[in-house]
């Protein structure tokens, strides 16, 4: 059983900056590549942002490019994202995820195996 714990949600003010973490536990199956994705009320779960087991490749959201930025550490089993220049339309929960499959990271959601709990992210203008 794959366990994934986000944290560093909050209320912050348009052009602030959050982190977010996700610490996973339990067993995989194999190097397995993380993605981060979001929901906004009435709205579909959208990707954010992946990155592949080494964090040789990442992928992000062009909604985000240039402002956020996903980084991991393998020896602490946890995944971050670090989110800048916060706009109101960032506002969304935010879930981690990962994809055990064999192959280039993915930012479709039905490819993701397991899911964190979600934090939530607000963004005051």
């Amino acid at each position: 059983q794959v366990q994934l714990v986000e944290s560093g949600g909050g209320l912050v003010q348009a052009g602030g900056s959050l982190r977010l973490s996700c610490a996973t536990s339990g067993r995989t199956s194999r190097r397995y590549t993380m993605g981060w994705f979001r929901q906004a009320p009435g709205a579909e779960r959208e990707f954010v942002a992946v990155i592949s087991w080494s964090g040789s490749t990442t992928r992000y959201a062009g909604s985000v490019q240039g402002r956020f930025t996903v980084s991991r550490d393998n020896a602490r089993n946890t995944v971050y994202l670090q989110m800048n220049s916060l706009k109101p339309d960032d506002t969304a929960v935010y879930y981690c995820a990962v994809d055990e499959r064999f192959g280039p990271p993915t930012t479709i959601v039905n490819e993701y195996e397991h899911w964190g709990q979600g934090t939530q992210v607000t963004v005051t203008s």
